[in-house]
């Protein structure tokens, strides 16, 4: 019996050096950690269970029988995060450069398949070098396999994927298709082909980093959600974006001890709107003093900055923050904006995650940029993605809304549930100046005229007044107030049920 016990503890020894001691130091040489390394720092201390420690591919051409090492470049297995269960997976760079197999491959979908089963979110550690060219179809086969439990996972249960080394060719799916994307700056990238086929095939002379790396699809493409310096950094910032989000689409928002009165009142915010309709200020001030103990996680901070987005928590319980922003491009909805807002609320809605929207809209972007971008289908993509939301919705707005803008951001029409306003909003098809040279087009050259006719369109309509004597608006608030009447607010809608007729599923305009 010693003997056996003796020959388990040298094979896992053995399984646990991956690819050897020259690689693991190759690894941390370029500012990486290991796969096992990444694990242990993502899950609560002494909480992993590893799955599958001896697979090892049957590969036999090009001499890979002769080159097998113990766990085929991915470590899989379970563990917790403060104590929830989450399901994990880590490829390992140093065996094969970490290029998926079959075996490899079938590790992953045997931790996806458990997942599903146990309802539990899954994180995806990447860092590989694509398909094991040595396998040929039968790694591609493998990779097929990994996406289609993406799409079944999708909206059941969250699912994050960290890129923490390259990640190209057929690699770059399966975390296209899961919630969230982080990126490690300078050490991480993505692309579907590589510089040196872009070279061959465009004759574009490119670097990996200029091609797929973390500042390109942070601020650029929109494939990832955030960006981090380092590892640890980056795995810290998983964990706690895991606090906020439920285990799966069943289970409801986590709840967790608030220490932060949900009755508190911020005078400051009485003084947040400038008196100069034109001039900018910060929404997140907003959104900090509203949440619990200022604590908000952005995500897609670096994209589409016109428009907020990220979770915080009322009363101790997630709640999904849309918000537009002044301080960029005067808080103007784009395609850009569109895009991201829609996706976000989208999440939000699949896992019963009530989203409070802040609303300072001055309509949609002009020009000819975006009209050719297609702003049309993506500012319906919004607009469809508030539609169906069947969560809790509460909007408030604080000063600008007007146009079409106004409907989609969570207007009462499109099914908003609890809709405030400041004193200081101003809600009408445009602003007084363009709708006065339109409704007076022949007093244009009379700039008295036209100053009285501005002054007399503003006292009509440039307030929530209107808006509230036809019920658009449930309530005209004080500032210092919006986190009690939120509070309030989400705690009546807390079990809100939304009757919608039987349908395969929608058709979103993509």
């Amino acid at each position: 019996m010693k003997d056996m016990l003796e020959r388990l503890e040298e094979r896992r020894a053995q399984a646990r050096l991956g690819g050897g001691e020259k690689r693991i130091e190759a690894q941390h040489a370029r500012g990486k950690l290991t796969a096992r390394e990444r694990i242990e720092l993502l899950l609560d201390k002494g909480s992993f269970e590893e799955f599958d420690m001896f697979v090892e591919h049957r590969s036999t051409d090009f001499g890979m029988d002769k080159a097998k090492i113990p766990g085929d470049g991915v470590v899989t297995g379970w563990g917790t995060v403060n104590g929830r269960t989450i399901f994990v997976f880590a490829k390992d760079f140093t065996v094969f450069g970490g290029s998926l197999s079959e075996a490899h491959a079938q590790k992953i979908t045997k931790i996806q398949d458990m997942a599903l089963k146990m309802r539990a979110p899954i994180v995806g550690l990447f860092d590989a070098g694509g398909a094991r060219i040595q396998e040929g179809v039968a790694a591609l086969g493998g990779y097929g396999e990994v996406f289609k439990r993406n799409v079944i996972a999708s909206g059941v249960i969250p699912q994050i994927s960290v890129i923490m080394g390259p990640c190209a060719g057929g690699d770059v799916y399966s975390p296209a298709m899961t919630d969230f994307i982080f990126m490690v700056r300078d050490r991480s990238y993505m692309f579907v082909t590589g510089p040196d086929v872009v070279k061959t095939v465009t004759n574009e002379t490119v670097t990996s980093e200029e091609l797929g790396g973390a500042k390109v699809h942070t601020t650029k493409s929109s494939v990832a959600d955030g960006a981090y310096d380092n590892d640890v950094e980056a795995l810290l910032q998983v964990r706690r974006l895991i606090d906020f989000l439920p285990a799966n689409n069943m289970d409801g928002v986590p709840e967790i001890p608030s220490f932060d009165e949900p009755n508190r009142t911020d005078d400051s915010l009485d003084t947040l709107i400038p008196d100069n309709p034109n001039k900018p200020y910060d929404m997140k001030e907003l959104i900090l003093k509203v949440v619990d103990e200022a604590d908000f996680f952005e995500i897609q901070e670096a994209y589409a900055k016109n428009i907020i987005t990220g979770f915080g928590r009322v009363e101790g319980r997630t709640v999904g923050f849309v918000a537009n922003q002044p301080m960029v491009l005067a808080g103007v909805l784009d395609a850009d904006a569109s895009r991201k807002a829609a996706r976000f609320v989208r999440f939000c809605d699949a896992f019963n995650i009530p989203i409070v929207t802040f609303e300072d809209v001055p309509g949609f972007l002009p020009g000819t940029a975006q009209e050719y971008g297609g702003l049309i289908k993506h500012g319906a993509k919004l607009l469809f993605a508030y539609s169906e939301a069947t969560v809790p919705l509460v909007t408030v707005i604080t000063r600008k809304a007007f146009g079409g803008a106004y409907d989609v951001m969570a207007s009462k029409h499109i099914g908003g549930d609890v809709n405030y306003a400041w004193p200081t909003a101003q809600i009408a098809v445009m602003g007084a100046k363009g709708a006065v040279e339109i409704i007076f087009r022949q007093d244009i050259g009379d700039a008295e005229k036209i100053a009285a006719r501005t002054k007399e369109y503003e006292d009509r309509f440039m307030s929530p007044f209107v808006a509230a004597e036809r019920g658009y608006i449930d309530e005209v608030i004080m500032p210092h107030s919006t986190r009690r009447r939120i509070a309030r607010a989400l705690a009546m809608l807390r079990h809100k049920e939304t009757e919608r007729p039987w349908k395969k599923h929608d058709n979103i305009p993509l």
